[in-house]
């Protein structure tokens, strides 16, 4: 079972490389730096608070399990 700490660690590590992905995705469809951050920084850090809760409620069920 993972801890709050690891479950949060695990978003952050995962996120980075998400902004990464995203803002080079958005720069190569807009050409804009400034603008391709922003809808990074913006989109990965709903999708950074979206995955910890995700990650303990999955943690609290035990469908699946054997």
């Amino acid at each position: 079972m993972d801890s709050r700490k690891r479950s949060l660690v695990k978003a952050l590590t995962w996120r980075v490389f998400a902004l990464i992905i995203t803002i080079g995705v958005s720069f190569a469809f807009l050409g804009t730096w400034s603008t391709s951050i922003a809808i990074g920084l913006a989109s990965n850090s709903l999708k950074t608070v979206g995955y910890y809760i995700h990650e303990r409620v999955w943690e609290k069920s035990r469908w699946g399990e054997t």
